[in-house]
């Protein structure tokens, strides 16, 4: 066959396959995840799926978010969150332990059995940090901002330090948070949910591009 006909052949069977499926990413998260206070479609998943369906990426976003759940809830439901249809999974919990105050080794010990879990199912992951208030003492915010590095450098998983990063890391953090929270002063409103998604996209492409 002449090597036009390879070339005809060729383009054939790629029409054939069609277009890559779609990555799908299950968001295991709170309420800063799930999209606490704002309308459906301006929570962090869709306002994540439609960042990235701008840029190009075939992207199928899951809302695994439970307003109120710590590490512990997180860790009850990864095994059913991790469906198998599941391709990546983000991990952004701790925010619900740090209002409870509730022991940092407990919460280390939570997030590996996440990540433990996503490593079994073959699951590439993306976790993502929150700093602690100093009120607890320098101890205590010593343990829990070391154990999201720490973790995702054990399991060699894509690490992103803040979720609220996009706001906290303005210039005026103190008129950011008038502007872009909500007036509890814990979650973001469809503004603030824009600038951390902004700020966390790239590191999401990262996790699809692992994923693929």
């Amino acid at each position: 066959m002449p090597l036009l006909g390879y070339g005809v052949l060729a383009l054939g069977l790629n029409l054939f396959a069609g277009p890559a499926p779609a990555v799908t990413i299950a968001a295991l998260g709170d309420s800063l995840t799930q999209g606490y206070g704002l309308p459906p479609e301006e929570g962090f998943v869709p306002q994540m799926e439609r960042w990235l369906s701008a840029r190009g990426a075939e992207a199928v976003l899951i809302n695994a978010g439970v307003s109120g759940d710590t590490t512990a809830g997180g860790l009850s439901r990864v095994g059913w969150t991790l469906v198998s249809e599941v391709d990546a999974m983000i991990v952004a919990l701790g925010g619900n332990d740090l209002l409870r105050g509730l022991d940092p080794a407990a919460s280390r010990a939570n997030l590996d059995g996440i990540l433990k879990a996503a490593q079994d199912a073959d699951v590439a992951v993306l976790l993502v940090g929150l700093s602690a208030p100093g009120n607890y003492g320098p101890a205590y915010k010593a343990a829990f901002d070391a154990m999201y590095p720490d973790l995702a450098a054990r399991y060699g998983v894509l690490y992103f330090d803040n979720f609220l990063k996009g706001i906290s890391n303005l210039p005026d953090r103190e008129g950011a948070m008038r502007v872009y929270m909500q007036p509890d002063g814990i979650h973001p409103n469809a503004k603030g949910v824009a600038l951390i998604v902004e700020a966390m996209g790239p590191k999401v492409l990262e996790l699809i591009d692992r994923a693929e």
